[in-house]
C-alpha cells in the first residue's frame, strides 16, 4: 500500500515539475494573492494531481500502527482501534495538500498562466491528458527502465571489448 501511494505521489510530484518547467518565465512572486492562491487550487483539482495523495494519510496511520506493535505486539488489537477512532480525523486533512500544492502553483505561474492552465484542464484533451497520465507515466517509467536495462548490458559488454584490448580480462 505505502509502495503504491509513494508511486502516486512520485506521479504527482512528476506532473508538478512538468508543469513548472511550463512556468519557468513566469516571474516568482514571494507573497501570492488569495486571488491567485484560489485560481491555483482550481488547477490543481483540475489537474489531478490530488489523486496521488489519496492513500498517503491511511499509509501513515499504517506505519504509526506498525511501530507501535512491533514495541507492543500485545495492544495491536487496542492500537488497531485507536486508529479507527483518529482516522477520520486524520483524513479530513488531506485537503491541506491541496493547500500547499496551490501554494506553490500560485508562486510559480502568474494569473494569467494559471487562468491558461485551468482552461487547459477543463478542455477535452486537458481532461484525456488527466485521466491518461497516470497510465502513461507508468508505461514510460517501465521503459525507461527496460532501456536502463540494455543500455547497462551494452556499456559492460562495450567495456569487456574495450578491456580486452588493452589486455585485461574483465
Amino acid at each position: 500500500m505505502f509502495r503504491s501511494t509513494l508511486a502516486g505521489a512520485l506521479r504527482a510530484l512528476t506532473l508538478l515539475t512538468a508543469l513548472g518547467a511550463f512556468g519557468a518565465t513566469a516571474a516568482a512572486q514571494t507573497a501570492p494573492t488569495s486571488a491567485n492562491v484560489q485560481i491555483a487550487r482550481e488547477v490543481v483539482v483540475a489537474s489531478g494531481a490530488t489523486r496521488a495523495f489519496e492513500g498517503v494519510v491511511p499509509s501513515i496511520l499504517q506505519q504509526s500502527l506498525n511501530v507501535f506493535v512491533q514495541q507492543n505486539p500485545d495492544l495491536q488489537k487496542t492500537l488497531v482501534e485507536a486508529l479507527k477512532a483518529i482516522g477520520p480525523g486524520f483524513e479530513k486533512r488531506t485537503s491541506e495538500i491541496i493547500d500547499i500544492i496551490a501554494g506553490v502553483y500560485a508562486t510559480r505561474f502568474s494569473p494569467q498562466e494559471l487562468k491558461e492552465l485551468l482552461t487547459f484542464y477543463q478542455s477535452a484533451v486537458g481532461k484525456k491528458f488527466v485521466t491518461l497520465l497516470p497510465n502513461v507515466l507508468e508505461e514510460s517509467f517501465v521503459k525507461t527502465q527496460e532501456w536502463g536495462g540494455k543500455l547497462s548490458e551494452e556499456i559492460v559488454q562495450t567495456l569487456r571489448a574495450e578491456m580486452k584490448k588493452r589486455g585485461h580480462t574483465i
